[in-house]
């Protein structure tokens, strides 16, 4: 029975000692998922007003990527998929951040719900009512938070993966462009090398 208290003792200490970190971790959801979401919207106006700068951004680091590679079309179009596997890369590690507030909102609202709870019980036992309340209505309210924060960032994860989805497919389309124009012209040389053998047969 002793030992069986002391493992109820240490659980209790240890859920008393996340009391801190989890409403801390709560409130920091509260102010970061606005941002997320105030990030969005002020995306979505500028792809309303078709700025986009990952394009952009991917379109100036293709152009310096046909000029370093002009003399080289095989390096050409290793390099270009190298940057589009970067690329997406970055975008998905962009998309990560509001994935993981849709995971860990609703994990933290319940351990903000469960350790006041415990600590509400335990000043129930020991008569102190006000103490009880503020408990309560702690775990109540990091629930609400918790969960808002999920669902909030699960409506921003769907316009941006989206967006990403739609910013690949222009990103490659851009980048076979890039290829495709330094072939044809690959061809043409190859063309223009058989003609002028050609001549000096027939002058030989």
């Amino acid at each position: 029975m002793d030992s069986v208290h002391l493992i109820e003792q240490l659980l209790y200490e240890v859920a008393t000692a996340l009391y801190f970190p989890v409403i801390a971790g709560c409130a920091f959801l509260v102010c970061y998922t606005p941002l997320q979401l105030g990030m969005t919207l002020f995306e979505g106006w500028q792809r309303w007003r078709h700025r986009f700068d990952d394009r952009e951004m991917f379109g100036l680091a293709l152009d310096r990527l046909r000029y370093e590679c002009k003399m080289s079309p095989q390096r050409l179009e290793i390099e270009v998929e190298r940057l589009l596997q970067a690329t997406e890369l970055g975008l998905s590690r962009s998309l990560d951040r509001v994935r993981f507030v849709i995971k860990v909102g609703p994990a933290l609202g319940l351990m903000g719900t469960l350790i006041p709870m415990g600590i509400s019980l335990a000043a129930l036992a020991e008569g102190n009512i006000p103490k009880m309340a503020g408990s309560m209505v702690t775990a109540f309210t990091a629930t609400v938070a918790g969960l808002g924060a999920g669902v909030l960032a699960y409506l921003v994860a769907l316009v941006r993966e989206r967006w990403a989805r739609e910013d690949v497919r222009e990103m490659a389309h851009a980048a076979e462009l890039a290829i495709a124009r330094i072939k044809p012209r690959q061809h043409e040389s190859h063309h223009q090398e058989e003609g002028t053998g050609d001549a000096l047969a027939v002058t030989a």
